[in-house]
């Protein structure tokens, strides 16, 4: 399983906040997940009043949902949420690929990223894939060495996560984009960062159009079974 760097900040909200954050990434928690105040405070050790500030935090990044009377649920993101997701994803990735060199500490990690999907994909362990697709994903953004873009960018892993979450298909939605990985990979070693940006661009598209027809056909089938045209 991939980790994080990550240190405590010393900031029991923020890191609370992170902890949560990083549980979603992981497929921990599901779209539209109930979150009990009760049980999360007990387990994480900390207070109620902590707790209620962290979901605060997390319903304006729009990872949370809260409702009068049925509480904070974890939110279950839509198609317009899905295309804008996407396209942040290539201003930011791209952008980031396309200086990327293999003498970056982050290049390592998304080495290790790689050689986790695969033999992860050989054990047909999909969520585990997934897991690793996504610090793959994240590795590359650090190649930019900005931990505002990191910080920002986790954010929009974990929305990502939950529209992955949604469907019913880990392999569907991650076995194909190993091999993609891997070239990226390849070329950022053979110092073509323009191959590798172009590669990225090309997976980010086949990607988006996927998850997509999957959203569109999953709606169809939800309104095929309460009878709505």
């Amino acid at each position: 399983m991939q980790t994080t760097d990550k240190q405590p900040s010393g900031n029991l909200s923020y890191d609370t906040a992170t902890l949560i954050r990083e549980k979603i990434v992981m497929g921990e928690l599901v779209p539209g997940q109930k979150l009990s105040e009760t049980a999360l405070s007990n387990n994480l050790n900390i207070s109620r009043n902590t707790l209620r500030e962290v979901f605060r935090m997390l319903t304006m990044e729009g990872l949370l949902r809260y409702e009068p009377n049925r509480g904070v649920s974890v939110v279950i993101p839509d198609i317009a949420s899905v295309i804008d997701i996407y396209r942040v994803r290539r201003i930011v990735e791209c952008q980031a690929l396309s200086h990327a060199t293999r003498y970056h500490p982050s290049y390592s990690r998304m080495k290790d990223a790689v050689e986790t999907a695969l033999e992860q994909r050989t054990a047909e362990n999909w969520i585990a894939v997934g897991t690793a697709n996504m610090a793959f994903h994240r590795a590359v953004v650090e190649q930019a060495d900005s931990q505002r873009l990191n910080s920002m960018f986790d954010c929009l892993l974990a929305e990502l996560r939950l529209a992955f979450g949604l469907l019913r298909d880990p392999y569907f939605l991650y076995a194909p984009y190993v091999d993609w990985n891997v070239k990226i990979l390849k070329f950022i070693e053979e110092g073509n960062s323009e191959l590798a940006t172009a590669t990225l661009n090309e997976y980010l598209s086949h990607s988006e159009r996927a998850l997509l027809t999957a959203y569109t056909q999953m709606d169809r089938d939800s309104r095929s079974d309460s009878g709505l045209n």
